[in-house]
């Protein structure tokens, strides 16, 4: 894959879903915008260089600087200072002037342009060059309402970090977690979600429950669930991002937690807390029929299922100390897979089922890491103070989780599977639990530049 040659620091010479098309331009062929500060460590690694230049156009300018902050966020790339560009007003009728852009380095050169249509809604058109190889890398035009911009500048960073790396970005998504505010004494969590940058949050609770456990439903990406702790009450609600409309799963004879989709949304597996004992339960969404999985004495939580909803992963303590456990969906089979020392929590599997993610706590530290399914493979790749729940990115290569430093709040950080990138998540305020919504549409597959001058793949 392309992207290991940019770990290796080898240069590459190379909101609601929908309402959103994308197209190819006519005649060719088939988060912020301040500094974002990541930290790379663990070795080397030289991102790749690549000139964004401002869009023409209505937001243009604003638009170009969302690519630019999610790539740099991605840690893969580092865009050029615009200030050092020596060609500008570029077009997409011409081809860059390729000697100036690689007389200051860029690897790779994007430029677009905002175009308004009779129906009001606008062309929102790029193109990639490879100024080395003078080909073009890739070609797009998506059409949406001009208030879109910012998601479109999300979208055509998903398709550069495809083109570039080979792996599907990621960057048209959005996140939910639990906001705090207010005192240790006076806590106030809402439920909230904003774009995975951090930008247009929204607060979906008012903050007269406790809220815990958001998840989305990975086969909607505006279906959500998640925990509500009232005063004598706790409950699992489905709510409905486009609709507004909530629904509480029904009253449980015990404390409900950790509520989590199958991939195919079609059950919920959560825990509850009956006579001082936890278990595993599912629930057929449709019939609301509940089946109980684990039957131990132990606390058994935090259930995730396979991607192909065959498997759950869930924490156990029945071993002495809480580890991680894989059962067949029906619940036979249930088996330890974690086999270092410490404590395991919050297992998360892998949109990709290569891979399940987990908080670690042991040596005084809280640590996010990931395994193979079968417990080999271990490998930490954020250590702090305090850490937990992970939660993946829709391309499987970042995990998002909360971070607290000590005597501080607790922030939403997010590092790759290299363990190389970690970085403060685009939310400003504080944040936990976080659950990483899918793309919110598919992207085209369509990434070729097209017409003579496009480059091999």
């Amino acid at each position: 894959m392309r992207l290991n040659r940019l770990l290796a620091g080898v240069a590459i010479l190379a909101m609601t879903a929908g309402a959103v098309t994308a197209q190819t331009p006519p005649g060719q062929q088939p988060g912020q915008t301040g500094p974002v500060e990541v930290e790379i460590d663990q070795g080397v690694l030289r991102p790749f260089q690549i000139a964004v230049a401002d869009f023409s156009g209505e937001n243009g300018s604003e638009l170009s600087s969302v690519i630019r902050a999610d790539l740099r966020r991605s840690g893969y790339f580092e865009p050029l200072d615009p200030a050092s560009f020596v060609e500008t007003g570029l077009t997409l009728a011409n081809a860059p002037n390729f000697p100036q852009w690689t007389s200051i380095g860029a690897q790779a050169v994007l430029y677009g342009s905002v175009t308004p249509r009779p129906d009001n809604r606008h062309d929102f058109g790029f193109r990639l060059y490879d100024p080395y190889r003078q080909c073009q890398l890739a070609s797009y035009r998506f059409t949406a309402t001009p208030e879109q911009w910012r998601r479109i500048g999300h979208k055509i960073a998903d398709l550069v970090y495809q083109r570039m790396t080979g792996e599907a970005g990621f960057f048209d998504s959005r996140v939910l977690f639990v906001s705090e505010s207010g005192t240790q004494l006076n806590r106030l969590s809402r439920l909230a979600i904003s774009d995975q940058d951090g930008f247009n949050p929204v607060y979906l609770t008012q903050g007269d429950e406790i809220i815990m456990s958001p998840r989305f439903s990975l086969n909607d990406p505006n279906e959500i669930t998640y925990v509500a702790l009232g005063r004598d009450y706790s409950r699992i609600y489905l709510f409905n991002l486009s609709t507004g409309r909530r629904e509480s799963l029904g009253e449980f004879d015990g404390q409900v937690l950790a509520p989590r989709f199958s991939n195919d949304g079609s059950k919920m597996a959560f825990s509850i807390i009956r006579g001082g004992n936890t278990d595993v339960y599912v629930m057929d969404l449709a019939s609301r029929q509940v089946r109980r999985l684990t039957n131990d004495p132990a606390i058994d939580t935090s259930p995730s299922f396979s991607p192909d909803n065959s498997q759950i992963v869930f924490t156990s303590d029945r071993s002495g100390s809480a580890r991680l456990y894989v059962m067949r969906a029906d619940g036979s089979g249930q088996r330890p897979i974690s086999r270092g020392g410490g404590i395991y929590t919050a297992p998360n599997w892998s949109p990709r089922g290569d891979l399940i993610a987990f908080t670690k706590q042991g040596g005084g530290r809280f640590s996010t890491g990931v395994m193979n399914p079968d417990g080999t493979g271990e490998r930490i790749l954020s250590s702090s103070y305090f850490e937990e729940g992970p939660s993946w990115a829709p391309n499987g290569r970042y995990i998002m989780f909360a971070r607290q430093s000590p005597g501080g709040d607790t922030r939403l950080w997010t590092v790759d599977l290299s363990g190389r990138v970690v970085s403060q998540a685009g939310y400003n305020g504080r944040g936990s639990d976080p659950a990483w919504s899918p793309l919110l549409d598919e992207q085209p597959s369509n990434l070729g530049g097209g017409g003579p001058d496009s480059c091999s793949t």
